[in-house]
């Protein structure tokens, strides 16, 4: 399965909730995906099936024809037609119900020019429509965040291996987002009980167990590098990158494309930390560069910031002369 890892979000340790009145949604990526497609066009669909295959774990090409949308709703996680995108909206509108339980659906046409998510853009569609630019296609985004070149709270839940509990209150925490007024994603750490308005994003965990990554790389870092240390680093402690929630660096590492593109090559989120909450974290080893430029040593704060228990497993080691890498939990 293929996660969006282009999502940076800051947390905090401060405390937040929700109210629950919706059924959860993982806020996650499509698994399952159908390849809709006419006759003619089956080649191109078997192609687009073979481009993707690694990134979802079940891809199937369906045949067209009248009921065909109906007759596998609810088998698949997304529809993907390649057709016109009014086939598609018409043949699915009647089968809609609820934005958090239907399939995403994604048009792209028959010259893999344009890929046009329909419904369910953070649920998926969105993911989908990206992924199918290594085909050419271009993603045509609508979802009001993505549009504005912000990063939703679904995908902000993605990023953090969480999902939505309370799938109402987006509405508000969205728009938010749109203004710029949302600021950093709370943690609040229990047991402890929690009242909040509707106008508040629960975000659950999606694991118990999973690890932390903090990293700290040199400018200009390769995607091997950064996965080198990764898998040397989870190896001494008998894990593999399976275990990884997800990745955390501090804010002055945002745009390093080595880090992202390593992160999406493992399936996990990158998450950005501020200098102030790091400072908070300060692991044991010493920093140089908490002397030179008044930052603690990024891998371990991160690592101990980012962990449910704000533990480290792993002090930070250096490999490569290029990548530093803790382990938190």
């Amino acid at each position: 399965m293929s996660t969006d890892t282009t999502d940076d979000t800051d947390t905090t340790d401060e405390e937040s909730g929700g109210h629950c009145s919706t059924p959860d949604s993982d806020g996650e990526v499509a698994e399952e995906i159908a390849i809709i497609s006419f006759e003619r066009k089956l080649d191109t669909a078997e192609e687009i099936a073979t481009e993707l295959d690694d990134e979802y774990e079940r891809i199937d090409v369906v045949e067209y024809h009248g009921d065909v949308f109906e007759d596998h709703w609810g088998e698949y996680d997304c529809f993907l037609g390649l057709m016109a995108s009014g086939i598609a909206m018409r043949k699915t509108a009647p089968l809609l119900d609820d934005k958090w339980d239907d399939p995403a659906i994604v048009v792209v046409d028959e010259q893999l020019t344009w890929a046009i998510p329909i419904t369910g853009g953070h649920h998926g569609a969105n993911q989908v429509a990206h992924d199918l630019s290594q085909l050419g296609a271009v993603p045509a985004m609508t979802t009001a965040s993505e549009a504005a070149g912000e990063q939703g709270v679904e995908s902000k839940a993605k990023a953090l291996d969480t999902h939505v509990v309370n799938g109402d209150s987006t509405v508000a925490t969205n728009l938010a987002v749109l203004n710029d007024e949302l600021g950093p994603v709370a943690r609040l750490d229990g047991p402890r009980a929690v009242l909040v308005g509707d106008d508040v994003t629960v975000l659950k965990r999606n694991t118990d167990d999973g690890v932390v990554l903090g990293t700290g790389t040199v400018s200009g870092v390769e995607k091997a590098q950064v996965l080198d240390a990764w898998e040397a680093a989870l190896a001494d402690l008998g894990l593999d990158t399976s275990d990884v929630e997800f990745v955390a660096t501090g804010t002055r590492k945002e745009g390093e494309d080595g880090i992202y593109e390593a992160a999406q090559e493992i399936g996990a989120g990158v998450i950005l930390f501020e200098k102030e909450t790091l400072a908070e974290f300060e692991g044991p080893s010493p920093s140089r560069s908490k002397e030179l430029i008044g930052w603690p040593g990024i891998a371990e704060a991160s690592a101990i910031a980012g962990g449910r228990e704000h533990e480290l497993l792993r002090e930070k080691e250096r490999f490569d002369d290029a990548v530093t890498v803790a382990v938190g939990r």
